[in-house]
């Protein structure tokens, strides 16, 4: 019985099962980094395949990860209103640390490094942090929790037949159902023929009427002229 052993063991030390976990949510995070002039391109971005037990174990993790940084935003936010835009180590930068302004700036940044700490104690990829709390982050803002997604393949891996699995962020990748027009029911099919029906007697009927009455008056004029001269 494995009472009280938590997790997937997944074939390695725990050092190792460590190391597995951070490269596994790195390489999720750095789908998202630029990769325009990179050999490795990513080909589709916040999506990885692994195994089903992998993605299964490292899920937790990455869904951890993103929270941290989401909380992070609102501080990062918060200290815009007394940042810089000067060049460092120029004048007016060094006005700018001296003000009243760099103090408030530093309390409230103190959580976003915080939080900046432990994703890269948690992650151990200076690049993936980065990604992380600016392009992955953001997309989250307003979603509480339920980042990811686990998609089971069909097809096995080569080598072992061991089960495949896509392991994505949810958001991007989604299908859009679309909706297709209703259908005219039985009725309103029976009132377009009768108005096509109108519409194309009604002409054919005016020209009858004026041929009629054109033919009438053709008729009661020679009369007319005869009755005039006698």
């Amino acid at each position: 019985m494995r009472h009280r052993n938590r997790g997937r063991k997944l074939g390695r030390n725990p050092s190792h099962q460590r190391a597995l976990l951070k490269n596994l949510a790195s390489a999720l995070f750095l789908t998202h980094r630029d990769a325009e002039f990179d050999d490795n391109a990513p080909k589709v971005k916040g999506r990885i395949i692994t195994t089903i037990a992998k993605a299964k174990e490292v899920r937790p993790l990455v869904e951890k990860c993103v929270t941290i940084a989401r909380k992070a935003l609102v501080a990062a936010e918060a200290a815009e209103q007394f940042e810089t835009d000067a060049e460092r180590n120029t004048d007016q930068w060094r006005a700018w640390r001296k003000s009243d302004n760099w103090q408030k700036w530093c309390a409230a940044r103190g959580p976003v490094v915080a939080a900046r700490r432990r994703l890269l104690q948690l992650l151990g990829d200076k690049q993936a942090v980065a990604v992380l709390c600016d392009e992955v982050a953001p997309l989250f803002r307003d979603r509480n929790g339920g980042y990811t997604r686990i998609l089971r393949l069909a097809k096995p891996r080569l080598g072992d037949a061991g089960t495949r699995a896509i392991l994505e962020f949810v958001g991007e990748n989604d299908r859009v159902k679309q909706v297709s027009a209703p259908k005219p029911s039985f009725e309103d099919q029976t009132e377009e023929v009768e108005d096509e029906a109108t519409e194309n007697e009604s002409p054919t009927a005016s020209t009858e009427e004026d041929s009629a009455t054109e033919e009438t008056s053709a008729d009661e004029t020679p009369g007319d002229d005869a009755d005039a001269k006698s």
